[in-house]
């Protein structure tokens, strides 16, 4: 089997995550975040849809890290970004941050909005 190392030539993956931080390009963002290919910063929640609403366009995916499980995202966000031409993929946050590294190394137009575990 031929193993081929992960590059992600410039992009930001994420690091890794703990209790309520996630490590990213180098740095720790306490609370929830956004993270793109280029830039990271501390994100809302849900209650603050403007930030992903601001990456239609620009990425073709938003994967949302709902927390340590599984759960819905609140139908309202899920509308809003839809209509605005944005997919949107919930799943545990430690299965989101794996993903958006896999995809990001791809070079595919991925964002990546997180809850902490």
């Amino acid at each position: 089997m031929r193993l081929t190392e992960i590059t992600f030539a410039g992009a930001t993956p994420v690091e890794g995550y703990g209790p309520g931080f996630f490590r990213v390009g180098g740095g720790v963002i306490d609370g929830a975040m956004l993270v793109t290919a280029h830039s990271a910063r501390g994100w809302l929640g849900y209650d603050d849809p403007a930030p992903l609403l601001a990456l239609a366009g620009e990425v073709d995916v938003i994967l949302v890290g709902t927390g340590a499980e599984m759960t819905h995202l609140p139908p309202a966000l899920r509308s809003m970004l839809e209509e605005a031409g944005i997919g949107i993929e919930p799943m545990n946050t430690p299965a989101a941050c794996r993903t958006y590294n896999v995809l990001l190394s791809e070079a595919r137009r991925v964002a990546l909005a997180a809850l902490p575990v």
